[in-house]
């Protein structure tokens, strides 16, 4: 098919090339189009974001961040997921929630992330217990207490069983609660001991318990920030991520 011609001394466009040329015209105005489109929405961040928090950790880490981010990117569609860290983790690594925060250790083969947050753990016992006169625990003093703590989703939990078998014992678990303050309630009224990452502990109303440390350095409360890994990121959640890490006082990352 000829597209020009050539007859004469002036090149003109056929019938056939005149449609060509419109139809080039449209795809480059469309394809302009398409970059300024991009580019707002890499600026804005618009779309959805699917975010997985732990009930616990919300509250004293992301109000403040949540805000921001929705001041800054009002049209995004932000969906906190809230579960356990575990069940988090698990939602990550299956693509079922972009973006979450868990406890470590995750799958490192299938999740990737930072560590933004990372303290001790503390045994809360009733006043009037006989290790309430210790200044310092070992997990092997609590073998023969009864434990309060959270529901198996919650990686803190299965982390203090595991560390309590290594101890040489598996703990007594009477109660099961989301509740920190339930918790800490129960503590009061004698009816157990539980574990709380020291920061938590310290937010909770302690009256009629006492607050000791635990010489186990390796009961710890570490929160990473994960996505799955080799997963292509929206441009709503890389906002996320870099937005948190200004919050949190670490450095950026490329994706």
């Amino acid at each position: 098919m000829i597209l020009l011609d050539r007859s004469a001394k002036t090149v003109t466009l056929t019938d056939a090339g005149k449609i060509v040329y419109d139809q080039a015209c449209k795809i480059v105005s469309s394809f302009d189009h398409l970059s300024d489109t991009l580019d707002q929405l890499k600026k804005n961040g618009n779309g959805k974001l699917q975010l997985g928090l732990p009930p616990m950790i919300g509250v004293y880490f992301f109000s403040d961040l949540i805000r921001n981010f929705k001041l800054k990117y009002p049209d995004v569609d932000l969906q906190i997921i809230e579960h356990g860290a575990k069940k988090v983790a698990d939602l990550v690594a299956e693509g079922k929630v972009e973006v979450g925060v868990t406890l470590e250790p995750y799958d490192q083969k299938l999740i990737e992330g930072f560590v933004f947050h990372d303290e001790p753990l503390s045994a809360i016992i009733p006043e009037n217990n006989a290790l309430s006169e210790k200044k310092k625990l070992k997990l092997g003093d609590l073998k023969n207490e009864s434990f309060i703590l959270f529901p198996e989703e919650f990686s803190l939990r299965s982390m203090i069983v595991m560390n309590c078998e290594r101890a040489g014992f598996h703990p007594n678990i009477i109660v099961q609660s989301s509740q920190r303050d339930l918790m800490v309630k129960l503590v009061s009224k004698g009816l157990g001991i539980t574990l709380l990452p020291n920061g938590i502990a310290e937010k909770a109303d302690l009256s009629g318990v006492i607050s000791l440390p635990l010489e186990e350095q390796a009961l710890r409360w570490r929160l990473s920030m994960i996505w799955k890994k080799n997963h292509c990121l929206s441009f709503a959640a890389r906002n996320w991520i870099d937005e948190a890490r200004k919050s949190l006082r670490l450095p950026a990352k490329d994706y």
